[in-house]
Order: structure tokens, then C-alpha cells, then sequence
């Protein structure tokens, strides 16, 4: 007999998602760190009003994410691991932008409708102050992905990394936490590299090189151990994406070291892994081509750009990282 199950727990995830952002944007989790506070406490402490606040700190403790007992909150294992922003397993970084990224799912039919993103995001024309804005909301996830690749991989031997259509470039933030020495380059089309390095100086690192460039065009003038792209396959149509691998190759030494990372990654059935799949969506209401492309598709072109002993893995955020060495 068929039930309602799947349809029901589908449903019931919604509202916690939401309580959990909420709980993020606030920065309910990060102000509770290892105490337990009151609702009052709290709410002076965020400067919201303490009645209306405990409705979402009872939904969170419902949820497991907060802990109460006799009035005082406090955060729950996962929360106070991966939630609290003072932690260096912080997960959270986000939250922001899943603002843009919800918003723009709640639009899907009305995209397919319309044949066009219903809440398109064109990185080429976007001006100062909004190029300004999209950078600094991925800052600090870009630190946290940084040190997670920092974790990954081994990089005594590098001597100069280049992030490509890196925001911010606060990646490489991230990544010489654990590898300082690393020169580090950030690779970006001229509105974003224009913002960029006011805001590299907030996180203390003046000293990265911010260069303008379309990586789709041309490859870096400089030539570099390591080329990072996270997230800038998936938001080009096939052709450009194919031309972003090709001239990254070309930014490279011989024997250099490529890591392409993002959620846009499907496997070569479509089905998943999950993340993969729903962000091709989100692509749909967003970009006028960008999509997740298959593990085969990121090989052929990786392949075809000289690349070898490639790998795909996936991190501990759920983000899929393929890595190859150039030949030669």
C-alpha cells in the first residue's frame, strides 16, 4: 500500500531548514558559545525582543540544535561543533547566501514558465556596490572551504597558488591559516577585483595579488603551482566552462597541481549525489546556462586540457573536489 510518508517528511524538513538559518542569521548560536542563557538574556544580548525570540529558540531546541532545561538555552552537540562562528569547524558561513539561493528555488516553475532565470544573477554586469555585496556574503564561507582544502591537501611543495573567480579570495584566507608561506594569487573579472581588496584586507591579508581577468578568455599572466576554481565551472555554459579548464592550464608550472570544487557535480546517471542535483535548479532561477555538469563532462575537458591521474572525492561539507597534475 502506498502512504504519505515520503511526501510528509519532504514537507517537514521546509520549517526546520528555515528555523535553523534564522537561528544562523541571528547569530543565536554563536552568542550562546559554551553558556546557557535565558531568553531574556539572550534577546538583550541580540537586541530582540525576548517573547518572540523564544518561539524560535523552543523550535531549535525541539529540533535538537539548542538544549533547555529550566528556561536557560544552551547549544546542542552539532551546534556548538559546526554552528558557533568562534569555532574553526564552523559551518555556517553561509547562511546569507542561502537566503539567495532559497529565494531563488521558490521560483523554479515560474523560471521553466518563462523559459529564463526568474532571479537572474549575471556576474558580468553587476556594478560596484552589488559586486561589493555578492563578495563580501561569500567571504566567509570561502574561509571555511579554504581551510577544509587546506586539510585535504598537501601542499609543501607549493610555492604560489592562484584562486580563480575566487569573490573575495578569501579561499586563500583559509588556506594560509595552514600554509602560510603560499603567494597567493586571486584571478577575477573587473568588478569583483575591483572590491576585492578591501575586503582581503578585513581578514588581514593585504599581500594576496588581485588581477583582473575572464578566465574564459585568457589564462593568468603568471604561472602558479596550484589553480583553485570552486564554484565557477557551474555557473558557465558548456562551451566557457570547457574554455575556463583549458586556460587554468595554462596558469599552471609543469607538473602543477589543479583542484575544481563545487556542488555543481553530478554523477553520470543525473541522480545525484544530492547536492548536485537540487543546485541544478537553483541554476535554472539563477543562470542563463550554468548547470551541474557530469563527472564525465569534467573529465573530457580535463583530460583534453593535458591534465592526468585525475580523482573526484567529496568533502566533509558535501562540496565535490576533483584534483589532477598537469602532464609535461
Amino acid at each position: 500500500m502506498v502512504d504519505f510518508d515520503r511526501i510528509d517528511k519532504l514537507i517537514e524538513a521546509v520549517p526546520r531548514a528555515l528555523a535553523l538559518r534564522a537561528g544562523l542569521d541571528l547569530g543565536i548560536f554563536t552568542q550562546l558559545g559554551e553558556s546557557a542563557e535565558t531568553a531574556n538574556s539572550l534577546g538583550a544580548a541580540l537586541k530582540v525582543e525576548p517573547d518572540r525570540l523564544s518561539r524560535l529558540l523552543y523550535a531549535l531546541a525541539s529540533i535538537g540544535l539548542l538544549e533547555v532545561r529550566d528556561g536557560r538555552f544552551r547549544n546542542g552537540a552539532e551546534a556548538s561543533a559546526f554552528l558557533d562562528a568562534s569555532k574553526p569547524t564552523y559551518r555556517g558561513g553561509d547562511h546569507a547566501l542561502l537566503r539567495e539561493l532559497w529565494g531563488a528555488d521558490l521560483l523554479t516553475a515560474e523560471s521553466l514558465r518563462q523559459n529564463r532565470p526568474a532571479a537572474l544573477h549575471d556576474f558580468s554586469e553587476a556594478g560596484p556596490e552589488s559586486a561589493a555585496a555578492f563578495s563580501r556574503m561569500l567571504a566567509p564561507g570561502g574561509v571555511i572551504f579554504g581551510r577544509n582544502l587546506a586539510r585535504v591537501m598537501d601542499l609543501s611543495a607549493v610555492g604560489s597558488v592562484i584562486d580563480i573567480g575566487g569573490g573575495a579570495g578569501t579561499i586563500l584566507v583559509g588556506l594560509r591559516e595552514r600554509w602560510p608561506r603560499i603567494a597567493a594569487t586571486l584571478m577575477e573579472l573587473p568588478t569583483v577585483a575591483a572590491v576585492a581588496p578591501a575586503i582581503l584586507s578585513e581578514y588581514g591579508a593585504d599581500d594576496v595579488v588581485v588581477e583582473e581577468g575572464d578566465i574564459t578568455v585568457a589564462p593568468s599572466i603568471g604561472r602558479h603551482d596550484l589553480a583553485i576554481l570552486k564554484a565557477v565551472v557551474q555557473v558557465l555554459p558548456p562551451d566557457q566552462a570547457r574554455n575556463s579548464i583549458l586556460n587554468a592550464a595554462r596558469c599552471l608550472t609543469q607538473g602543477g597541481e589543479i583542484a575544481i570544487a563545487g556542488w555543481g557535480v553530478v554523477d553520470d546517471d543525473r541522480l545525484g549525489p544530492p547536492e548536485g542535483v537540487f543546485l541544478n535548479l537553483t541554476f535554472l532561477n539563477l543562470y542563463r546556462h550554468g548547470e551541474s555538469y557530469t563527472e564525465g563532462q569534467y573529465r573530457a575537458w580535463m583530460t583534453e586540457a593535458g591534465f592526468r591521474d585525475i580523482s573526484r572525492s567529496r568533502l566533509t561539507d558535501g562540496c565535490t573536489l576533483f584534483r589532477a597534475r598537469l602532464t609535461g
